[in-house]
């Protein structure tokens, strides 16, 4: 009999955990449904995506770190680590409809700042580039993509609707409606187009080739003459 109370108790607990989640982090939910094509349901991003739940042990370890309850803060943040793999420090501020595809590797240092409509993948890194006090990490933008494994690091601005390619290194400000590949990163411009967001990596502009397409098509030039 206590172990079926116990069950009960439990089953209640979830019932309202999943519904705090449901009603709170209703837009995000939606956000990764929309920018994830293997999302098949509201329920399966709920119960089975890491970096909803990395989202949602930050929000409230942020709200801890801004009563200054900063070991509670960090602690939940390593819970957070521990279960989904992603650190989010919680004195980073971030916007509405953020989302973590995957999410394995993903850290978010405690001064960044990170708009609305973000989306950052597998690996990806807003860090510092010192040990200097202040603002030390990446300011965001709105509609901005991250790609996987890519570094942005140090008191930099990431205008808005920006792509950083997979893999790349970012170590200074990048104009608004622009991608960047590359190790150091290089800035591609999109014509002031905004981008559409969309787990794609393939249609990535790299300067070095097309650098390289320029060479080869004037050689070609040069030879028919």
């Amino acid at each position: 009999m206590i172990i079926i109370n116990i069950l009960i108790l439990l089953l209640v607990l979830f019932v309202i955990k999943f519904a705090f989640i449901s009603i709170i982090f209703y837009t995000d939910i939606k956000a990764a449904q929309k920018r994830d094509p293997a999302a098949k349901s509201f329920i399966e991003v709920i119960l089975l995506y890491p970096g909803l739940h990395a989202l949602v042990y930050y929000r409230i370890a942020h709200v801890l770190y801004a009563m200054r309850l900063f070991f509670l803060a960090r602690f939940l943040s390593q819970l957070a680590r521990f279960s989904t793999g992603i650190e989010i420090h919680p004195g980073a501020k971030i916007g509405k409809r953020f989302f973590i595809d995957h999410g394995f590797g993903v850290v978010i240092g405690e001064t960044a700042v990170i708009g609305n409509d973000v989306l950052l993948y597998q690996g990806a890194t807003l860090g510092g580039t010192g040990i200097v006090k202040g603002k030390r990490h990446p300011t965001v933008g709105n509609n901005v993509v991250v790609g996987a494994g890519a570094k942005v690091l140090g008191n930099i601005v990431i205008g808005d609707n920006s792509y950083i390619g997979a893999n790349a290194v970012v170590i200074k400000d990048v104009p608004s409606n622009s991608t960047v590949v590359g190790i150091p990163g290089r800035i591609t411009k999109q014509d002031g187009k905004r981008m559409d967001i969309q787990l794609d990596h393939v249609h990535v502009l790299d300067p070095i080739m097309q650098s390289i397409d320029d060479l080869e098509e004037r050689i070609k030039n040069i030879e028919k003459k």
